[in-house]
């Protein structure tokens, strides 16, 4: 350990790793809120700092990110977007005081659309929903979303397009992982206090190592 230096391969986060794990388990999609608590301005700051420090590819940076707090413009986002395909219609929908208070669009340049345009949304989503649930903030990744009708409303450029979209709150609603093995059913279903349950395969049933 000369210098002062801890080795990576030693201790990569020493003393952080139960807190970490803690935090990838936690990060569920979340899909009630409670409508009555905004997110604060600095923690959608935390949350716009963590895809700013996402790799991406090339490091062309070619996402640029489009955040709806306006409760009258969330609103109108709402009926634009659907919840839960895998449940039946209506069932994981949010009701009224369950909707987030927060979207953030991923927004592409037309003419800039790369190979590696779903890989850089998936990372800077990924680091933007972990720091958003760092502080309590839940989210739902979503990508079944009227895009047409979204770009029109919010005012998105000619030359840009919605790519994804992700809503934003704190949750009304738990989320928890059962461990499954292959060939048992894998859509995520809600229990009786209407919290989601994930079914998740065992690591074993889907890693090799040679």
């Amino acid at each position: 350990m000369a210098g002062g230096w801890i080795s990576r391969e030693v201790a990569p986060l020493a003393g952080k790793q139960e807190q970490l794990q803690e935090l990838l388990t936690g990060r569920r999609t979340y899909r009630r809120f409670d409508q009555s608590k905004p997110v604060p301005d600095q923690v959608v700051r935390e949350i716009l700092r963590a895809q700013q420090v996402a790799s991406s590819g090339n490091n062309r940076q070619r996402l640029r990110y489009l955040v709806i707090r306006t409760p009258e413009l969330v609103e109108q986002v709402f009926p634009l977007t659907r919840w839960a395909a895998s449940l039946p219609e209506g069932e994981g929908t949010p009701r009224p005081g369950e909707h987030p208070v927060m979207f953030i669009a991923v927004l592409e340049e037309k003419a800039a659309e790369s190979r590696t345009t779903a890989t850089d949304a998936g990372l800077a989503l990924s680091n933007m929903t972990l720091a958003a649930w760092n502080y309590g903030v839940g989210s739902c990744i979503m990508g079944n979303i009227q895009r047409k009708p979204l770009k029109e409303l919010l005012g998105v450029p000619d030359h840009m397009e919605i790519y994804l979209m992700a809503a934003f709150g704190y949750p009304a609603c738990a989320s928890r992982i059962r461990e499954v093995s292959q060939g048992e059913d894998l859509a995520y279903y809600l229990d009786r206090d209407r919290d989601y349950v994930v079914p998740k395969l065992r690591i074993e049933e889907v890693t090799e190592y040679r």
